[in-house]
């Protein structure tokens, strides 16, 4: 019996035709027959008779009409999902083989997704080694913000991340498969202008640095979050920053030049301690560092593109 359904469900998918996984991505995009007609250069029958076809080759619905248009069902859901990742793959596939070429000299394009200071810090040994093995692979990286890096790989946009793991990005993969590998804590640190008295305190509370002017990252992002998450706990007002900026290496450069203090990843901020633009502060509790690890796709847990990132990270 259970061969029998397995025959059976192979038959039917036997019968899917590339343009059918288009069709239903399209209209799941729009919410709407007649934008996806028209985007598709269909008819809008045309595209109803194709939409019908494929929920008979599949057995159920993919979408129900409400009053803002078309939905989808909780089946079409997973479908069209999947069906997204497939065009996505067939597309990067499709890169790959114009970038071997006809001697093969490449041997994957890889799509990589990273914060700036992962970028920074913990990919350039990574990527030396993608480029010099033989044949090289072409790295394709993606810097970003996590919320936005977790969401382009739920999408399907890039392979995999090497990034920090929130809590938020944990309850935005809910119910999507994937797999998430440790490689690395993430250590944070408040930094001051050389010249700032705090520098030379053996232990600093966060009720005094409320009195200072701060410097700090976007509300989304996780180093506000912990920060402001910090004098929360200690039963202060998180303090209104002077200047607000997305990137670590800016906010460091920014302290430097006297705007307040700032709390950065210690990997942003080497540089600038060792040159003496910025010092540590001594803060007590201490910033509790974050996991940095390789974020991917449970079905891309085999694929040779997600092997070949896992191989040249474990070269760390």
């Amino acid at each position: 019996m259970v061969t029998d359904t397995h025959q059976l469900s192979m038959q039917r998918l036997a019968r899917l035709r590339f343009r059918q996984l288009q069709l239903v991505t399209e209209v799941k995009r729009t919410g709407s027959l007649r934008a996806a007609a028209g985007k598709l250069h269909l008819t809008q029958p045309a595209l109803s008779k194709a939409l019908k076809e494929l929920e008979d080759i599949l057995g159920y619905a993919l979408f129900t009409r409400t009053t803002r248009g078309l939905a989808c069902t909780t089946q079409g859901d997973v479908f069209i999902h999947g069906a997204h990742l497939l065009i996505d793959e067939i597309r990067q596939v499709h890169n790959e083989a114009n970038a071997a070429g006809p001697d093969g000299r490449v041997a994957a394009v890889l799509r990589i997704g990273a914060p700036p200071f992962v970028a920074m810090s913990l990919l350039p040994r990574v990527l030396l080694h993608l480029a010099t093995r033989e044949p090289p692979v072409l790295v394709q990286l993606r810097e970003d913000r996590v919320p936005q890096l977790f969401s382009a790989l739920l999408a399907g946009e890039v392979d995999a991340l090497v990034t920090i793991y929130t809590t938020e990005a944990l309850a935005a993969g809910t119910g999507k498969a994937l797999r998430y590998e440790k490689l690395a804590d993430q250590a944070y640190a408040v930094i001051a202008p050389p010249t700032h008295p705090l520098v030379h305190a053996r232990r600093v509370p966060w009720s005094r640095l409320a009195q200072e002017r701060w410097v700090l990252a976007a509300r989304s992002a996780l180093i506000r979050n912990v920060v402001e998450g910090h004098f929360l706990r200690e039963g202060l007002i998180p303090p209104e920053p002077i200047v607000e900026s997305t990137s670590p290496v800016t906010n460091v450069k920014l302290v430097a030049a006297g705007l307040g203090l700032s709390a950065v990843p210690t990997s942003s901020m080497r540089e600038a301690e060792r040159s003496g633009e910025v010092k540590q502060i001594r803060v007590h509790p201490p910033i509790a560092p974050t996991a940095v690890g390789l974020l991917y796709r449970d079905s891309a847990a085999s694929h040779p593109r997600v092997v070949l990132l896992r191989e040249a990270l474990s070269k760390l």
